[in-house]
C-alpha cells in the first residue's frame, strides 16, 4: 500500500490525530498506517460521510483476495482505530470482531533437544562452499549455535555485524530492534568461543573482519549478509542432512529455536532449584520483551518440564494435599 498519500476523507483529521499518538507513543505503525489509509481512500472514493456498518462491510469486500488471517488483521487495526475515535465520540460505531474471520491457529512449535542440535552443527560442516559462500559451513554452525543459546530472532541475527561481538566482555549488542528496544546479550563461555573461531577462520580465508560487516555473511554484491529466504533455504537442507522433521512431516521453523530458547532456560532452572518465578522478568529482558507476558507465549508446558514442576510442586505442598485427602476421607 502507498503510506506516502494525502488524507482526505470526512475522517481525516481524527486519523491523522491517531497517527501521531501512535508516533508519540514511539510505535513504527508502518502496517497500521497503510491500512488506515487504505480505508480513508476508500471513504473519500465511495463520498461516505462516516464510518457505518454497511460502509465497513463494503470496504471490508475489498480485501477478499487476501488470507482470513491477514483480513482479520486489517479488521482489528480499524477496530481500535474506532475505539481510540470513541474516546470523543462515544456513539461513534465500532466493528464487533465476532463477525470478523476466525483467528489463525497457532503453530505447535518444535522444541528442539539437544542431539538434535549436535546434528545440525554436524551437518553444517557437510554444506557445499561456493564462490559467493566460501563459509558457508562455518556461518551456519555460528547461526545454530546462537539461534538455540541466545533465543535471537532471525532478523536480529541477520543484523549482527562483527563490531556488535565484544571479544573480551564475551557478549553481543542486539541494536534496536522489535519495541525500538536494544540490550546486550552474555554469552556463555563455549558459545563466545565459537563465535571466536568463526573470525579466525574469517581470518584465515582471507574474508573482511572490517566492524561493520555483517556476521551472516557472504560475497553476493561485493559482501552482504544473508537474506532470511536464504538462511531458511541453507536450514531446510541441515533439517534434511540431520533427519528433523516435525510430526506432520514438515521441517521446523528457524522460529522454534527461539521457542526452545525459553523452555530450555526453564529446564535449566528447574533442574538447579532456583526460584523460577523470580527469573522470569531476566529471560524477558534477555528475549528482548517488553514485559514477562510476551515471554510467556515461549513458555510450553512440555516434557520433561512437567515432570520437573509436577516434581517440585509434591515436595513442597505434596504433604498438605495428603492431608486434606485424609479429611475428606474421614468426613465422609
Amino acid at each position: 500500500m502507498n503510506t506516502s498519500r494525502r488524507l482526505s476523507s470526512s475522517l481525516s483529521s481524527v486519523i491523522q490525530r491517531y497517527f501521531r499518538l501512535k508516533q508519540s507513543l514511539g510505535y513504527r505503525f508502518a502496517g497500521g498506517r497503510a491500512v488506515l489509509l487504505s480505508l480513508d481512500r476508500f471513504l473519500a472514493e465511495t463520498h461516505s460521510k462516516d464510518l457505518t456498518p454497511e460502509v465497513f462491510l463494503s470496504w471490508c469486500k475489498t480485501l477478499t483476495t487476501l488470507t482470513p488471517k491477514v483480513r482479520r488483521n486489517r479488521m482489528s487495526t480499524v477496530r481500535h482505530f474506532c475505539l481510540y475515535r470513541r474516546r470523543v465520540h462515544p456513539q461513534c460505531w465500532v466493528p464487533d470482531p465476532a463477525l470478523f474471520p476466525n483467528p489463525h491457529q497457532p503453530v505447535r512449535p518444535y522444541i528442539f533437544s539437544e542431539p538434535e542440535i549436535a546434528r545440525l552443527m554436524d551437518s553444517s560442516s557437510r554444506l557445499r562452499r561456493t564462490c559467493i559462500s566460501p563459509l558457508r559451513p562455518e556461518v551456519f554452525r555460528l547461526s545454530v549455535v546462537l539461534l538455540y543459546t541466545t533465543g535471537l530472532r532471525l532478523g536480529e541475527l541477520l543484523r549482527l555485524t562483527i563490531g556488535d561481538y565484544d571479544r573480551h566482555e564475551h557478549s553481543l549488542l542486539i541494536r534496536i530492534t522489535k519495541f525500538h528496544k536494544s540490550r546486550i546479550l552474555p554469552l556463555p563461555d563455549d558459545v563466545a568461543d565459537e563465535v571466536d573461531r568463526h573470525l579466525e577462520a574469517r581470518r584465515v580465508g582471507s574474508c573482511t573482519l572490517v566492524p561493520d560487516t555483517p556476521l551472516i555473511w557472504n560475497r553476493r554484491d561485493g559482501g552482504r549478509r544473508y537474506t532470511a529466504h536464504g538462511v531458511q533455504n541453507s536450514f531446510q537442507t541441515l533439517f534434511k542432512d540431520a533427519k528433523i522433521y516435525r510430526p506432520n512431516g514438515r521441517f521446523p521453523r528457524i522460529h522454534d529455536f527461539r521457542h526452545s530458547f525459553a523452555v530450555n532456560a526453564l529446564l535449566r532452572w528447574y533442574r538447579s532449584g532456583v526460584d523460577v518465578q523470580s527469573r522470569l522478568p531476566l529471560l524477558a529482558a534477555y528475549m528482548g520483551h517488553v514485559s514477562i507476558s510476551s515471554t510467556a507465549y515461549y513458555l510450553h508446558f512440555i516434557e520433561p518440564l512437567r515432570t520437573l514442576a509436577s516434581t517440585r510442586f509434591a515436595k513442597r505442598f505434596g504433604s498438605l494435599i495428603s492431608s486434606a485427602a485424609v479429611l475428606e476421607r474421614r468426613g465422609a
